[in-house]
């Protein structure tokens, strides 16, 4: 028994590691540079004025010294204390699933490590908030790399109590931990149970009030079968979360366009849900590394957020 005890620590040890290095040189390339442009906080005091160039924020154009020089200055900032990270991951049962490369809640894990690294290199917390329909465990926000290997591995390997998907909960229970204002990544699929148009719209107003005191972005984790079926005849699907099956066939290409459809229909939901709550999103799939997603969101928002 200590020896398969003693093998499963090694393989979890590893898999941590082989996870925080992926992580950790996506940091030190491009991520690294565009995490800080992306995502300061704005709680900081004024230190100084310095001419504008171009890319700098509109906004902080300082009018007094601009109009005394005749030259557009900005106005510079030192951080008063450093960005609060919240990753909230959906450790429901449906994250298991993977047709591709990795599972979703292994994509999950990845993007979390690459964005716990980038908030720690900047000298920010990072904490984690695991969830299910219930909540299966919260770190409290630290500085660190033990920080870091600590949410990798419970993201990869803790055995949540619950089957389903509460986000709403999730939410509301950020809220209540999170004392001063900060950004909060909400890892999800996204399937929800229930009447779904009711739930997304409860969820769009949950996102709204959240996003009044920080600044949320909702992560959608996917798989390319949860979108297109391929042809494989009479197959049986069952929905993870709540143990219900049903007998397709596959071969049918009425069939696959049906499930087509209502595929693109849930994305169309969530996309509306996320744009009433005012949320920003980043897709991510199984079928593709997470990097290229999360430089191209980077790039996207510093853009935004320089205009």
């Amino acid at each position: 028994m200590r020896r398969m005890e003693a093998q499963r620590t090694r393989e979890v040890a590893k898999a941590v590691r082989q996870v925080a290095a992926r992580a950790r040189s996506l940091v030190d390339g491009r991520i690294a540079r565009g995490y800080p442009a992306a995502f300061n906080c704005r709680g900081a005091a004024f230190a100084a004025a310095r001419e504008y160039v171009r890319g700098d924020e509109a906004r902080a154009i300082d009018p007094n010294v601009t109009a005394r020089s005749g030259v557009a200055h900005v106005k510079t900032f030192a951080a008063e204390r450093g960005l609060t990270l919240l990753l909230m991951i959906d450790l429901s049962v449906s994250g298991r699933y993977g047709s591709v490369r990795a599972s979703k809640r292994e994509l999950a894990a990845e993007a979390a490590g690459v964005l716990a690294y980038a908030a720690v290199r900047n000298g920010d917390r990072v904490g984690a908030l695991l969830f299910s329909d219930r909540l299966e465990l919260y770190l409290p926000p630290r500085k660190g790399r033990s920080q870091v290997l600590r949410i990798i591995r419970e993201v990869l390997f803790r055995e949540p109590e619950g089957r389903g998907t509460d986000l709403c909960a999730a939410l509301d229970h950020a809220s209540r931990v999170l004392k001063r204002r900060a950004l909060a990544f909400l890892v999800s699929d996204f399937l929800l149970p229930g009447q779904i148009s009711g739930e997304f719209t409860k969820l769009a107003g949950k996102l709204r009030a959240t996003n009044r005191r920080h600044d949320v972005v909702a992560v959608s984790v996917s798989d390319p079968r949860e979108l297109e079926l391929p042809d494989l005849g009479v197959v049986t699907l069952e929905d993870v979360e709540t143990g219900e099956q049903i007998e397709i066939d596959t071969s049918r290409e009425a069939t696959r366009e049906s499930y087509r459809r209502a595929a693109e229909r849930y994305q169309i939901m969530i996309a509306q849900c996320l744009r009433l709550g005012g949320t920003d999103r980043l897709e991510l799939s199984t079928a593709n590394p997470a990097l290229p997603a999360l430089v191209a969101f980077l790039s996207r928002r510093r853009a935004r957020r320089a205009s």
